[in-house]
């Protein structure tokens, strides 16, 4: 059976492949961290590494709508202050580099970005009393990073988890600081989608904008999910499921 969405034709594990990722990531952007990074390779399978991502950005954006929505009040915007130009400076080097690095190594560097920045959240969280880090250059490496792996493979979670983390945010603040970062940085990114990689079309749109509702069901079952985690396990839980989209990355 064969389903025709714009200009898309799918099969059947392909259209669940296709709502499991739009259900994934309105879960990630509402809380339940590490469910969108395994909704990428997932998504890769369907549309190819690069082709991908102009597919998942609308998805984003559309999910970050909803976490902004309801975590809104508990955005921390001190710290979104420092790092959202570092992360604007990221997101164009991510630009060009994509256009010239082999995918392969792409996605070895990135299970490596993955696993340092496990490493570290591990390491912080077993060594409370280690000083928060605020220097300049800490908040430049994050802001940068985050914009670099959120432009070339959608991936930035692990290093703005590292760096919220080490804030000691609480969990709220957490979850609202991240949706807006990721809104303002999605939206920034749609135009060197659109005109220099050309991943995004009317098409590719139209495909997201079915996807909607699926994401929205996400988006509630991950609100649902969080106020069931006390805070700190909640910590622990955002290193779990870190983990386990670095496992599925390497796969």
């Amino acid at each position: 059976m064969v389903f025709e969405i714009a200009s898309f034709s799918f099969t059947l594990i392909e259209l669940g492949l296709l709502l499991a990722v739009a259900a994934l990531v309105g879960m990630a952007k509402t809380g339940v961290q590490g469910s969108g990074m395994i909704a990428v390779p997932m998504l890769a399978l369907v549309f190819g590494a690069k082709g991908s991502t102009g597919v998942m950005l609308p998805i984003l954006i559309f999910a970050d709508l909803f976490g902004v929505y309801y975590y809104n009040k508990h955005a921390n915007w001190q710290h979104l202050k420092k790092l959202i130009p570092f992360a604007f400076v990221g997101v164009i080097l991510g630009t060009v580099t994509g256009n010239v690095i082999n995918e392969t190594v792409f996605a070895h560097s990135m299970v490596v970005i993955i696993f340092v920045s496990l490493t570290i959240m591990i390491w912080r969280e077993k060594n409370t009393k280690a000083d928060i880090p605020d220097s300049f250059w800490f908040v430049a490496a994050i802001g940068i990073a985050g914009g670099f792996t959120t432009m070339v493979g959608n991936l930035a979670g692990p290093v703005m988890a590292l760096y919220i983390l080490s804030m000691q945010l609480p969990k709220n603040q957490f979850i609202g600081t991240a949706a807006w970062f990721f809104l303002i940085i999605n939206l920034l990114k749609v135009p060197f989608h659109i005109w220099v990689w050309e991943t995004i079309t009317w098409d590719t749109v139209r495909l997201d904008i079915v996807l909607i509702p699926a994401i929205a069901i996400g988006a509630v079952l991950g609100i649902s999910i969080v106020k069931r985690i006390p805070e700190v396990g909640f910590r622990w839980f955002v290193i779990a499921m870190t983990a386990a989209s670095a496992i599925a990355m390497m796969l």
